[in-house]
């Protein structure tokens, strides 16, 4: 008996419990996502997700529940036929004045999304600089914003990819066409037009900014080619010494804003960056700017070759929606008067502009330690806290923005209810500029400028600009009371 005990507890079974058969085949080992294969470490992009794999039926436990019955697949209803675009079907009559886009020769796949997005007639920058640049000439354009210049340096870069064909052997990080702005709002503007003008051609469109994750901007690079790039001077940079982006095969390069980026102290980083393409007479180089100061000529000189010029001024010199006011006040009581104004009406949303740094910065502080929920933005604030600072004034957790014209040239918020001029600017330009910043959607707005004994001059210049005169005033005495004090 000892023996027999022995014989069941090894074998685990008794003489009324026979041992199950062993299984014919063996259990099969589990499906690894790849299928056993090493991943393309060269392909493009990542390979789709497989669908999850049913283990066979006789791995599943002998007295397991019984599967409920599949439900019938809904059948998916039929794609309804795809007509395919025709040219024909964009129909814009001529018109005397006017130029069409049908009168370039444009790719089917651009000038259907060119109707997608409404744009029938050129503007005037549009036709001018694309009789120059569709036949591969260099261009210089002074134009402001809204004027439609974007467009027109994009057709003319979609076109050039479009009738070349790529080089066969290309890295992932060799854009064939590079736009440089000077700030991160500017750029994804830019591309969000280049995603609209490119989405039928299958062209690609990346952008680099700071203050933004890097990695997951290193991603979208390595996961596809990349047609047209779209930058920060900084970041492309980055991208450039580390080795991730190569700038050798770049055929047209366009430089957006040159005079914002002279103002803003890019242009050191900008001849890095272009030191990295080919040579000026192997690429096609557009400039737009603004303004056309000696310096923004000089390098354009340096940075193109022959280039045609467009000039076009801005059909509305200021919009017709901001209500216009200069107040005659000392310099000693310009932030009374800016304080009492905001405080007494209970405004919500102002930009406040003054032409110095250092003054931004003391206009800020002095509104934070009086009650008001102010910020500031100028050259030195990081790019990061330029985006928080932005959302937060867009979303009317601060009340009164303060910048200089460098940094709130590109702001577009809408419900900017007054635009506040501490100083006046030193360029008739940047007036119309600021107060371009209320009135937006047609919404009305009001301008208030401060001219003291320091900034008087100004005005002359302005007027001449705007081509009417705007009459001072003084203001109320209750505006000019002294600020009380916030206890602590």
């Amino acid at each position: 008996m000892t023996v027999l005990k022995a014989l069941k507890k090894m074998f685990g079974k008794s003489e009324a419990e026979p041992l199950a058969p062993v299984p014919s085949a063996p259990v099969p080992k589990p499906v690894s996502r790849d299928n056993g294969k090493q991943p393309d470490r060269t392909a493009p992009a990542a390979s789709p997700k497989k669908p999850p794999v049913t283990p066979p039926e006789h791995t599943q436990p002998a007295e397991a529940t019984p599967a409920p019955v599949a439900k019938p697949r809904r059948e998916r209803a039929p794609k309804p036929p795809v007509t395919p675009w025709k040219l024909e079907d964009f129909v814009v009559e001529p018109q005397e004045g006017k130029t069409r886009f049908h009168d370039f020769k444009l790719a089917p796949e651009l000038m259907h999304a060119i109707q997608d997005l409404g744009f029938p007639y050129c503007t005037p920058i549009q036709a001018q600089v694309l009789g120059f640049t569709l036949a591969g000439k260099d261009a210089i354009g002074r134009a402001q914003t809204g004027t439609g210049k974007t467009a027109a340096f994009l057709i003319s870069i979609i076109t050039q990819l479009l009738q070349t064909p790529p080089p066969k052997e290309r890295y992932m990080g060799e854009p064939r066409a590079l736009i440089i702005a000077p700030t991160r709002e500017l750029v994804v503007q830019i591309a969000k037009d280049a995603a609209d003008l490119t989405k039928y051609t299958g062209l690609n469109v990346m952008t680099f900014v700071g203050g933004m994750d890097f990695d997951k901007q290193l991603k979208h690079l390595e996961a596809r080619h990349c047609d047209i790039l779209v930058a920060t001077p900084g970041r492309l940079l980055d991208f450039n010494q580390r080795g991730d982006v190569h700038l050798d095969m770049v055929e047209v390069m366009v430089l957006d804003e040159a005079d914002r980026m002279l103002d803003m102290g890019f242009i050191p980083q900008v001849r890095q960056i272009i030191r990295q393409t080919p040579p000026k007479t192997e690429r096609q180089t557009l400039l737009f700017s603004a303004t056309f100061t000696e310096d923004v000529m000089n390098l354009a000189k340096q940075w193109t070759t022959d280039p045609s010029i467009v000039e076009i001024e801005a059909l509305n010199v200021a919009s017709e929606n901001v209500e216009q006011h200069i107040y005659a006040v000392a310099g000693a009581d310009k932030y009374k008067l800016l304080y009492n104004l905001v405080n007494d009406n209970g405004w919500e949303r102002v930009m406040v502009f003054a032409n110095r740094k250092d003054e931004v910065r003391r206009i800020e502080e002095r509104l934070v330690r009086d009650g008001v929920n102010a910020a500031q933005l100028s050259g030195d604030v990081p790019q990061h806290k330029r985006i928080k600072t932005l959302e937060g004034f867009r979303e009317g957790k601060i009340r009164v923005l303060v910048a200089t014209d460098v940094a709130g040239r590109g702001i577009h918020i809408d419900g900017i209810s007054h635009v506040i001029n501490f100083t006046l600017p030193e360029v008739p330009d940047d007036y119309v500029h600021r107060i371009g910043r209320t009135g937006r959607a047609g919404a009305a707005g009001v301008s208030i400028s401060f001219a003291g004994e320091d900034d008087s001059y100004q005005l002359p210049s302005i007027e001449a600009l705007l081509g009417r005169k705007i009459s001072c005033e003084t203001p109320p005495t209750h505006l000019l009371r002294a600020v009380e004090r916030k206890r602590s």
